[in-house]
């Protein structure tokens, strides 16, 4: 999700419903600004929806205040007396509910990505929260040059939109792409307004390396539909992003790197592994196991840096697992909806369990569950940096480090450090818990550690 002020937009819906209805469009009576709250369990993110009417129906936009994001289209709205719907597809995102006889409140249940949670939008104008202090983002003017520019995947038939920052003097320079880790990612990597990638891009460039950050298909300005994807098809987006850098004057052909964050840090030795133009990768929170291994993991450590038990920790660690065993096994996708409605429990919602189901069985979530990371790290040949934090919650340490030191090693790599950075989260942030809630809290985008850690093994290859 990506940004602009909130209250801006508010103006500007206003100035649209005035215009629409000028030219003989009639305001609906949900038209306006409807906001809430969604309650992740380790944190609290606000969801601002502004409704319009127009010639063809109902039109809507998006904003995500707490993580920079605002302006964001919505593909359908659709309204059946008080049964309302809202999609934007390119995303995954759905949201059901129900419009209050008063008009007041719509009640229903938010979905993206692999889960789904109760959602109550309240009507009234957004009140706009100051941003937050982010004093690692850089400022203008920057000693390089930064230049927007597009390239083609070819595989997947879309053009992509990226930043390139090339460092002052005489080239040709040493060059990585950013991947970014998985849900719908700007290229900045945006998340509770820090900008990871940005600083990431700032930090190399100054030191010498041109830089390629790119927004993810179907985000902000690149094509394509990011919701029917899989880590696969992203894969083929980087490297279309090698290709492209290939053909940079400024870039050094022979000392191309990838460097990935989260899924991203599964996405690099996944193209490093079939493509000899890539030199060298980063792993930054990459897993070593397969996907099914890294969820159940998560729950675990999720809710007891949220400050559940390690008891109850490890129940939903089971429960979690028993569901994931369900998707991965039962072939009969009758059967399977059936039993998944039974472990969950009678007292789940029939609209929820609805986007629950869909979300388990989707193309992305199948495909992540079983893809094992070992067997394309086995072949890389390239040097290989893998960094974890140790308060990692996403993609425990304990977890996967190990087994990314036993893939490299048993594929005869003789070029990889693994290495555990004390304190650190998933965002590479110096942590007090490791807990999603923390992240947008912390001022410090990614701890100083992290960044000389990477720039001195870059410059080093």
């Amino acid at each position: 999700m990506s940004r602009t002020l909130v209250a801006a937009l508010a103006l500007s819906a206003a100035l649209a419903a005035q215009a629409q209805d000028i030219a003989g469009v009639k305001p609906s009576d949900i038209d306006g600004t409807w906001q809430g709250t969604l309650d992740t369990g380790a944190g609290t993110l606000r969801v601002v929806v502004h409704l319009s009417s127009t010639k063809d129906g109902l039109a809507a936009t998006m904003d995500s205040p707490d993580q920079g994001a605002s302006g964001l289209p919505v593909s359908l709205v659709k309204r059946d007396g008080d049964a309302f719907t809202l999609e934007m597809k390119a995303l995954g995102v759905k949201f059901d509910g129900a419009i209050s006889k008063d008009l007041s409140k719509i009640e229903g249940t938010f979905t993206q990505g692999g889960g789904s949670l109760p959602l109550v939008l309240s009507r009234g104008p957004a009140v706009a929260a100051a941003p937050p202090r982010r004093p690692q983002n850089p400022v203008k003017p920057y000693p390089y040059r930064e230049e927007d520019v597009t390239y083609e995947n070819q595989v997947a038939g879309i053009r992509l939109a990226a930043t390139l920052t090339i460092p002052q003097g005489k080239g040709p320079f040493p060059a990585v792409a950013l991947i970014t880790g998985s849900g719908p990612q700007d290229r900045d990597e945006t998340i509770m307004n820090h900008k990871p990638f940005l600083v990431l891009a700032d930090y190399l460039t100054r030191r010498g390396i041109a830089v390629l950050r790119t927004d993810d298909r179907g985000v902000a300005k690149s094509g394509g539909v990011f919701a029917t994807a899989t880590t696969a098809d992203f894969s083929t987006d980087t490297e279309a992003a090698v290709a492209y850098l290939k053909t940079r004057p400024e870039v050094d052909a022979r000392k191309i790197g990838l460097i990935g964050h989260s899924e991203g840090g599964d996405i690099a030795p996944m193209v490093a592994a079939r493509n000899e133009d890539v030199a060298f990768i980063v792993m930054m929170a990459g897993s070593g196991v397969p996907g099914d291994q890294i969820i159940v993991a998560q729950v675990v450590a999720g809710n007891e840096a949220a400050g559940m038990s390690h008891e109850q920790a490890q129940q939903a660690g089971q429960m979690e697992r028993k569901t994931l065993d369900l998707v991965e096994q039962e072939k009969d996708e009758t059967v399977l909806k059936q039993k998944l409605r039974d472990l969950l429990g009678p007292g789940l919602p029939a609209a929820q369990f609805e986007t629950v189901y869909r979300q388990l069985t989707s193309v992305w979530y199948r495909y992540f569950l079983t893809y094992d990371p070992a067997p394309a790290l086995r072949k890389l040949t390239c040097p290989v940096l893998a960094i974890n934090g140790s308060k990692d919650t996403q993609v425990p340490p304990q977890q996967n480090l190990p087994a990314i030191r036993k893939a490299l090693e048993e594929g005869g790599n003789k070029h990889f450090e693994a290495i555990e950075l004390p304190g650190l989260n998933h965002l590479f942030q110096t942590a007090k818990t490791g807990s999603v809630a923390e992240y947008a809290q912390i001022e410090e985008t990614i701890s100083p550690v992290a960044l000389e850690r990477i720039g001195n093994w870059l410059l080093k290859q």
